[in-house]
């Protein structure tokens, strides 16, 4: 007997075991049409859930919301549907000035500057991403030419404590520690990445990350003059790229490097 999840609604045989993560629910359809066979399985709450193949393999794409709370439970039940294998596709903003709009972002790791993780893991314990993953990531955006940086994003709760620190009570802490990212060279700052990295190590499954970057707000602040970048095809197309060679690896056996 099949046990439905309770948020998600979705059910184990309705989902691949391969999964890609965007926040926004609109985004899911668009995602989906990547793939061969595309249906949509179940829409609920902020969760919109499609199922194809790839390569012949069974594939799905189920959005999470804004946060880590809301992701967390996305892996969780898609987990207990039998998915095992995820990439989150999202949107961030640059903290490195070599990270231009427009630009991919890779994350190595991610900052613990949120909430949900420290539900599942120790504050020592690092949110890191899937080494396997986060190659065929690579390689993707190397075949299809695209520029991208690797390394660590910032994660946090607050989408105005970025972008107004100055009015929060607790303003002397958050811009002291933006300081402290730009000097670690952190590249870019997103809401949802710690919580996955933290729950995917919790429960023993893989995940990495590619963000697409709409702006950045230290190269706005120094006097670049570049043009907000609001779409993410070429992030979905990394994506959809490192999935298809994680099929074949995990196929035949070998690994990416």
């Amino acid at each position: 007997m099949s046990i439905r999840q309770y948020h998600i609604a979705c059910a184990p045989g309705e989902v691949g075991k391969y999964v890609i993560l965007p926040g926004d629910p609109g985004r899911s359809e668009l995602i989906a049409s990547y793939f061969d066979s595309p249906r949509k399985v179940a829409q609920n709450r902020e969760y919109t859930t499609y199922t194809g193949t790839l390569c012949g393999v069974p594939v799905s794409v189920t959005s999470t919301g804004i946060g880590g709370p809301s992701a967390a439970i996305a892996m969780e039940e898609l987990c207990a549907c039998g998915a095992d294998t995820f990439i989150r596709v999202g949107t961030c903003g640059g903290i490195n000035m070599n990270v231009i709009s427009g630009d991919c972002v890779i994350a190595t790791a991610a900052i613990r500057h949120e909430g949900t993780s420290r539900e599942y893991a120790p504050l020592e314990f690092p949110a890191a991403a899937d080494f396997t993953v986060t190659c065929a990531l690579v390689r993707a955006a190397e075949k299809l030419g695209l520029r991208y940086h690797t390394g660590v994003v910032h994660n946090k709760d607050s989408f105005y404590g970025q972008h107004a620190p100055g009015r929060m009570p607790v303003s002397g802490e958050l811009l002291s520690k933006w300081e402290a990212w730009k000097r670690l060279g952190v590249l870019a700052s997103e809401m949802e990445s710690a919580a996955l990295f933290t729950v995917a190590a919790a429960l023993g499954v893989r995940c990495g990350t590619v963000l697409h970057v709409i702006w950045n707000q230290e190269r706005k602040l120094a006097g670049f003059d570049e043009p907000d970048s609001h779409d993410t095809e070429n992030a979905v197309r990394v994506a959809v790229e490192a999935i298809k060679l994680l099929i074949g690896c995990d196929k035949n056996g070998d690994k990416i490097i």
